[in-house]
């Protein structure tokens, strides 16, 4: 069974995906759909496979294992307390889902890690 957020999510990707000709939202809408929990990344890994103000999504959940050297935009499924704190303190942000659709509408420059 799917929970009901998750279901909304999925819409609101579909929905953005259509709205603004942008792939990337609707692979997010089925990554949505399909189970998360392999899908763990820590900051360890985004730090080494990012660079200065990379806007990232993870379809998954991001640990706090490792530190941040420079700050970066990152939207996820689901993210610890303690990996975004560590964001936060490098000069970094972290969006809603909302936000990312709002702010890079076609997602043009938005990487997916995981």
């Amino acid at each position: 069974m799917i929970n009901q957020v998750v279901l909304h999510l999925a819409k609101e990707l579909k929905q953005a995906s259509k709205a603004n000709d942008a792939p990337i939202w609707a692979k997010l809408a089925k990554l949505a759909l399909k189970s998360s929990s392999k899908r763990v990344v820590n900051l360890t890994k985004i730090d080494k496979i990012t660079k200065n103000d990379d806007v990232l999504f993870v379809p998954g959940k991001v640990l706090g294992t490792g530190n941040m050297s420079h700050k970066i935009t990152l939207c996820s499924f689901s993210i610890s307390t303690t990996a975004a704190k560590k964001i936060i303190k490098s000069g970094g942000s972290i969006l809603k889902t909302s936000d990312m659709i709002q702010k890079y509408p076609t997602g043009k420059n938005v990487m997916l890690i995981g």
